[in-house]
């Protein structure tokens, strides 16, 4: 039992503290002003159930794919995606938080939730907490307590997201959490591309 908490607790804490001021929590900012909770939320759940199993199944397949490439690929996501949403922040108009606040109440729950799915799915490949994953699966061979522990920790990162993403909503106009959110992805591009040059 010893061991296994051991290696749930680890899973956990590396877990949460890399993702905590990760592109996760940006990212759910960002779906929490664009989608109601519920469905971001379960979308999360469902993402991050399967990065937890995948990371900890098929963890020496991520260690065996180049650096520079993941890094390059992600990159490529977080440049794209800051342009997109600095794009979206200028043209939207900032007395229009009426016409946001209807958006996200008429989206239809399944298309929200599989948004939030594709987009969380996709930005956790080859995430330093992906990583984290599979060391401490190889560490303490014990998948079932470093899958739980993973799932759990990026869904505590993704529920304190929905909180204040929450608060922030009803106190910051849209288009100014999407220009900080665009400058966080930004960040996470240039740092990327750091990785594939340096």
């Amino acid at each position: 039992m010893g061991h296994w908490l051991l290696a749930f607790v680890s899973a956990f804490g590396a877990v949460f503290l890399l993702e905590l001021p990760d592109k996760t929590t940006a990212l759910t900012l960002v779906l929490s002003n664009r989608f109601r909770s519920r469905p971001v939320l379960a979308g999360a759940t469902v993402a991050f159930a399967l990065q937890a199993v995948i990371s900890v199944a098929l963890g020496s397949a991520i260690t065996l794919l180049p650096e520079r490439l993941v890094a390059a690929a992600i990159a490529v996501l977080f440049g794209v995606s800051a342009v997109l949403l600095l794009r979206e922040s200028l043209a939207a108009d900032p007395d229009d938080a009426d016409a946001a606040a209807s958006s996200r109440a008429n989206t239809p729950y399944l298309r929200a939730a599989a948004i939030s799915f594709g987009t969380l799915f996709i930005t956790e490949w080859g995430d330093a907490s992906q990583v984290t994953a599979i060391g401490v699966a190889a560490r303490y061979a014990n998948p079932i307590a470093v899958g739980l522990g993973t799932f759990l920790a990026l869904m505590s990162v993704t529920v304190l997201a929905l909180l204040v993403g929450r608060k922030l909503r009803s106190r910051v106009p849209a288009h100014f959490i999407q220009r900080g959110a665009a400058a966080v992805f930004g960040v996470f591009a240039l740092l990327a591309a750091w990785e594939v040059f340096a």
